[in-house]
């Protein structure tokens, strides 16, 4: 992939879809190779909205009697599986990603006709790992039993979104970042995220690769698949730095090796103070393949081009050719910085053309 690219990772901080993909495609037109629809509406807080179908689940309840609201919207309280119900009996409510795609999708069509957002470019879904889910929002005692029952729901809107969109407009990422705070043993709000598919690192990271190869094999081969490998997004903030890019390293090793089909791009973090060999050394131990397109998350509002242009020189030395991105999608942060991260991304791919 030419370094005059960039990525988006989801979440654009804008009303909605059709005002995603004109303000993108005018900013980043030329850039782009896949364009999501700013995750819009309900998703504007990645999973969060997805508590409102395990509250609608029967089967399914709150631990705690007084709601912890989380930004005044969501009740951060777990879920567990009620006492006496097999977790192979609950049927969950329409996971609400479908839906998003299909109706998102066609305003994109009517916009790529129009000539709007350019012929290349495909409609990007981005997708939340199950155990991402199901770590982040149930009691441990009943991840191991709902972790199937959240995949297969997810996959049957997969297997929707795919039915509906022609193949070849469509892009696929998943979003892996709760999996890294378990390599980890990162905390979030004082509690340790620990696994239920093993304690050792050994184990964790053959869990995590075997689910990631899964989610790749889940995706029909016509259909380009990603992977955004994200160290968490909490108010702006990692839920640990990372040492360096062992990890990623590791992840993207067994991925690669493992999965059955084409990888067609991934996207890794880059700290803003990570200009340093250490960081990214580990990553010169990955065999890339050559039809997979790295994209790297050095784009900081805080040091704009000048601090990017410094990592990614850095950056280089190790991976040759990569696209530019922010770390993580820009959703939740203020509004009015919406268009200068834009033409960032714009700036920094023309920098390093």
């Amino acid at each position: 992939m030419p370094l005059t690219t960039a990525h988006l990772v989801g979440s654009v901080n804008l009303p909605d879809a059709e005002t995603t993909f004109r303000v993108v495609s005018e900013h980043l037109g030329d850039h782009l190779v896949r364009l999501p629809d700013g995750e819009v509406g309900e998703r504007f807080y990645w999973i969060q909205f997805q508590r409102a179908r395990f509250d609608a689940t029967p089967g399914l309840s709150r631990v705690g009697d007084t709601a912890a609201y989380l930004r005044d919207q969501f009740d951060g309280r777990p879920f567990r599986i009620d006492e006496g119900v097999d977790a192979a009996s609950l049927t969950l409510p329409s996971l609400g990603y479908a839906d998003a795609a299909l109706e998102s999708y066609a305003t994109f069509a009517a916009l790529k006709a129009e000539g709007v957002i350019p012929k290349r470019v495909r409609f990007q879904v981005s997708l939340p790992t199950p155990a991402g889910v199901v770590g982040s929002f149930f009691v441990a005692a009943d991840q191991v039993a709902f972790e199937p029952v959240y995949e297969r729901a997810l996959f049957t809107e997969l297997e929707r979104i795919v039915a509906g969109i022609p193949h070849d407009q469509l892009a696929i990422q998943w979003d892996t970042a709760l999996e890294f705070g378990f390599l980890e043993g990162a905390e979030i709000r004082g509690t340790r995220l620990l696994p239920w598919f093993g304690d050792e690192h050994v184990d964790i990271l053959a869990g995590i690769v075997e689910r990631a190869v899964r989610q790749a094999a889940a995706v029909p081969t016509d259909v380009e698949v990603g992977y955004h490998l994200c160290y968490g997004d909490v108010e702006e903030h990692h839920f640990v730095e990372p040492t360096d890019a062992t990890m990623l390293a590791e992840v993207l090793a067994g991925l690669f090796a493992g999965a059955s089909r084409t990888i067609d791009w991934v996207h890794l973090p880059v700290p803003i103070d990570r200009d340093d060999d250490a960081y990214f050394a580990p990553l010169a131990g990955v065999a890339w393949p050559t039809e997979t397109s790295v994209y790297l998350g050095l784009l900081h509002h805080e040091d704009g081009v000048e601090g990017a242009l410094r990592r990614a020189a850095t950056a280089s030395r190790v991976i040759p050719v990569f696209g530019v991105a922010t770390e993580c999608g820009f959703g939740r942060g203020p509004s009015e910085r919406t268009a200068s991260l834009l033409e960032l991304h714009c700036e920094a791919a023309a920098a390093l053309r």
